[in-house]
């Protein structure tokens, strides 16, 4: 049955929008984890610098056709944003890289409590005794699943750390550079998404040189790899606009 009036509309709307985040989340996971352990595509860095490519030039198509508005930040802004989006998403996937998909996905939960942490020392947010307890939940979750999971190892440890405090910068962040400068996320996407890739594609292979002790331009290429690099790149860019 069709919906019937606005609210029903939206409605159907969200929840289409938030099954679509979370199908292209789990995909990227499980597309990029294959390439990692399976394949021996190892240079994270390198792989979101294709990511945000692949999102420039969509953006950029998304312009042409007028679905997106030009934007603008000051350059320091930008550089600052930069830095926080790079360690984020390059954290993220060197977290994968080296530690277990439940591991990882337990991690990312941390993000809630060190969001929360964030608003109250910046904002000066204050939050309820409920709030406060579901956040402890999530603290002894992490932990037990740290101290309980054979797979972690000290590496992956600290690109999970760093992986979290970045992006939980990041999501602040972009949230006061919407703020401020009054920018949709697809305006803010459009705008930083060819610097990201700009930065992450020239620095990549060395950092991921330094990472594992592998040249990019070494690896044995075949139709695979490529399909699943392509694929990622895609489903990247879905979830970002998700």
């Amino acid at each position: 049955m069709a919906p019937t009036n606005k609210a029903e509309r939206k409605a159907v709307v969200d929840v289409a929008a938030w099954m679509f985040n979370v199908v292209t989340s789990v995909g990227v996971i499980i597309v990029n984890k294959a390439l990692m352990a399976t394949y021996g595509f190892s240079y994270a860095t390198t792989l979101t610098g294709l990511h945000f490519a692949t999102t420039t030039l969509m953006t950029a198509a998304l312009r042409w056709f007028g679905f997106i508005q030009s934007s603008h930040l000051p350059l320091s802004e930008l550089l600052r944003f930069i830095l926080f989006a790079n360690f984020s998403i390059v954290g993220m996937n060197v977290s994968l890289m080296w530690n277990s998909v439940g591991f990882y996905q337990i991690a990312k939960l941390s993000m809630i409590p060190v969001s929360c942490f964030l608003e109250v020392v910046m904002d000066k947010i204050r939050y309820s005794r409920d709030t406060k307890l579901s956040i402890a939940v999530v603290l002894l979750g992490v932990g037990v699943c740290t101290v309980t999971d054979l797979s972690v190892n000290t590496q992956g440890f600290i690109a999970a750390f760093i992986a979290v405090w970045s992006t939980s910068l990041q999501q602040y962040y972009v949230l006061h550079l919407q703020r401020r400068y009054n920018l949709s996320s697809f305006n803010l996407l459009g705008y930083t998404a060819p610097a990201q890739a700009a930065t992450l594609l020239l620095l990549g292979p060395f950092l991921d040189y330094w990472l594992t002790n592998k040249r990019v331009d070494a690896y044995n290429y075949n139709l695979v790899s490529l399909v699943s690099v392509l694929c990622i790149c895609i489903l990247c860019f879905y979830e970002f606009c998700a």
